[in-house]
C-alpha cells in the first residue's frame, strides 16, 4: 500500500513540474495534459453532436441536406469557440493575455497566412450565402463532380470516378461556378444530331421526339423538344432537348443512352448520320496540260 502511495506521489510531483508562466499563471505538465485531453474530447464531442444535429434532429424538419450541413457546421464552430474559452479559463489562464498573441498573429497573417485567412472567410461566406451546398453537381475549372463536404477551409468534390478533389473555398468566391442543381435538380440536356441534306426533316423530328418520350429518365413535363438549328454544308443540324432530374449526377450516362437510341431509330428507318466533309486539293507540277 505504501508503495502505491509513493508511486502516486511521484507521479503527482512529476505532473506538477513547472514549465513556464503566462502572465501570473504558472503552467505545469499537469495543466498542459489537462488542456490537451479536454480539447481533444471537446473536438470529438462537437463532431458527434454536429452529426446528430444534421442527420437526426434537423432531418425531421423540411430543411434540405445542404442547409442542415451548413447549420451543423456553424453550430459546431460556435461551440468550439465558447468551449475553448471555458477550458482555458478552468486551467487558470487569463484570456486577456492572448491580446499580445493576437497582435503577433496579425503580423504573421500579413506575411504568410493570407490564403488561410481568405479561405476561412470564404468558408463563412459559403455557409451563409450558400452559392454551393452539399449534394450540388458543380463544375469549377477542370473539376466536375458532386459536393460531398463543405468545411471552413475547403470543400470536397467527388467525381464520377470516385476521386475526391479538395478545392479551397476561395475558388468558389472568386471564380465562375457552374452549379447544375443550385435552384432545382431538373436540368435540360441538349443532344446534337446532324443528318445529310435531303433527309426527311419531319421524319427526323418525329423519331427524335420518340427517343425522348421512350427514355424513362426523361421528364414528361416539360416534354422533350426538337429544334432544327441550321442548314449547313454538313447537312441538317437538329438538337434533341430533354429534361431530366434522375441522372443529373451522371450526365454522360443519359447522353450515351439517348445517342444509342437515336442511332438505333435512325438505322431502322434508313436515316444516316452526316459525316464531316473533307476538301481535297490536288497540286500539279506547274506545267500546262
Amino acid at each position: 500500500m505504501e508503495t502505491v502511495q509513493q508511486l502516486l506521489e511521484q507521479v503527482s510531483d512529476f505532473l506538477d513540474i513547472f514549465l513556464f508562466q503566462i502572465g501570473e499563471t504558472p503552467v505545469t505538465l499537469w495543466s498542459l495534459l489537462y488542456l490537451l485531453v479536454f480539447i481533444l474530447l471537446f473536438f470529438y464531442f462537437t463532431s458527434r453532436f454536429r452529426s446528430w444535429l444534421v442527420h437526426q434532429w434537423l432531418a425531421r424538419t423540411n430543411m434540405d441536406l445542404g442547409t442542415r450541413e451548413a447549420t451543423g457546421t456553424i453550430v459546431r464552430y460556435i461551440m468550439l469557440i465558447i468551449g475553448f474559452a471555458i477550458i482555458l479559463q478552468t486551467t487558470g489562464i487569463d484570456l486577456t493575455l492572448f491580446n499580445l498573441l493576437a497582435g503577433s498573429l496579425g503580423i504573421g497573417l500579413g506575411f504568410g497566412l493570407q490564403n488561410i485567412v481568405n479561405n476561412f472567410v470564404s468558408g463563412l461566406i459559403i455557409l451563409f450565402e450558400r452559392p454551393i451546398k452539399v449534394g450540388d453537381r458543380i463544375e469549377i475549372g477542370k473539376v466536375h463532380g458532386k459536393v460531398v463536404h463543405i468545411g471552413i477551409r475547403s470543400a470536397t468534390v467527388l467525381t464520377n470516378d470516385n476521386i475526391a478533389i479538395i478545392v479551397p473555398n476561395l475558388k468558389f468566391i472568386t471564380e465562375n461556378i457552374i452549379n447544375w442543381s443550385h435552384i432545382e435538380n431538373r436540368v435540360r440536356f441538349r443532344i446534337p444530331v446532324t443528318v445529310p441534306t435531303g433527309s426527311d426533316a419531319h421524319l427526323v423530328e418525329r423519331l427524335l421526339l420518340e427517343v425522348g418520350a421512350e427514355e424513362p429518365t426523361v421528364l414528361k413535363d416539360p416534354s422533350p423538344g426538337v429544334r432544327l438549328l441550321g442548314l449547313t454544308e454538313r447537312g441538317l443540324e437538329f438538337e434533341l432537348r430533354a429534361w431530366s432530374e434522375a441522372l443529373i449526377q451522371r450526365r454522360g450516362l443519359l447522353t450515351s443512352k439517348l445517342n444509342h437510341a437515336i442511332y438505333e431509330k435512325f438505322t431502322a428507318h434508313g436515316i444516316r448520320i452526316a459525316r464531316p466533309q473533307h476538301d481535297i486539293f490536288l497540286q500539279g507540277d506547274g506545267r500546262d496540260a
